[in-house]
């Protein structure tokens, strides 16, 4: 297993102060990019988007429970599905209350959606022990038209605002339908509400946690495809999945 070469404390220190500027350069290159991103226009919605909750059936304007902003995650769940996927259980288990009292605070709900049938998402979620707000999509075109249900059978199959057949062969044909992660916002403006912004695939794990707490550490996110390479004993795939 390599680890770091071993300096000087004045050493380290230099090599830190010298990191230190390229941080600062990313952090205001993220402000930049964060700024862009607010001010992308935003698209209303004009379709009746159904969702079945503990409460019952809901429209789109109900997930926000009265706050400006919603986002979603979409939680990949397929009706055939007995359990969720493990790679969105991973983020979902870093969902604290706190977070959510923290988003509300700044008038913003945080709700995940998925395509399998309530029952099947209540079960799930009673056995992970969670509490936080999670609706099913079940017979509605959300997740096709947000793009994380891929099945050109219902839409042209699209994913991180590329087709699906510019992935391979894979994401094309007897593979269809199936499910993809990813995260929507949504703002409300009296009754009308708007699309925002959405993100997918890597740009998603800026919104977890413990991918950018273990970036901060010398043996890193510990997969195969970091530099530099042989700083695990176990070398884990690129795939979010913390279960073992």
């Amino acid at each position: 297993m390599a680890l770091p070469r071993i300096a000087s404390g004045d050493e380290w220190l230099a090599a830190r102060i010298d990191l230190l500027a390229e941080e600062k350069a990313l952090t205001r290159a993220r402000d930049a990019l964060n700024t862009k991103r607010r001010e992308l226009p935003m698209v209303e919605i004009d379709k009746d988007y159904r969702f079945t909750g503990p409460e019952g059936e809901v429209g789109l304007a109900d997930l926000f429970a009265g706050r400006r902003q919603l986002v979603v995650v979409h939680f990949m769940f397929d009706p055939s599905w007995e359990e969720g996927c493990p790679s969105c259980t991973a983020g979902a288990a870093e969902r604290s209350q706190g977070l959510l009292e923290h988003l509300a605070v700044r008038d913003t709900s945080l709700v995940h959606v998925s395509r399998a049938p309530l029952p099947k998402i209540e079960r799930y979620k009673a056995k992970m022990g969670w509490t936080f707000p999670w609706y099913s999509s079940y017979g509605s075109d959300f997740n096709h038209d947000f793009h994380v249900t891929l099945d050109d059978g219902v839409l042209p199959a699209e994913y991180n605002y590329r087709p699906a057949a510019a992935y391979g062969p894979t994401w094309t044909g007897d593979a269809q339908p199936f499910e993809m992660p990813g995260l929507s916002c949504f703002l409300r403006d009296g009754d009308r509400v708007f699309h925002t912004y959405s993100q997918y695939a890597r740009g998603t794990e800026s919104t977890g946690g413990s991918y950018y707490y273990l970036d901060l550490t010398a043996l890193g996110r510990q997969e195969d495809w970091e530099e530099p390479a042989g700083r695990a004993d176990h070398v884990r795939s690129n795939q979010p999945d913390f279960s073992s």
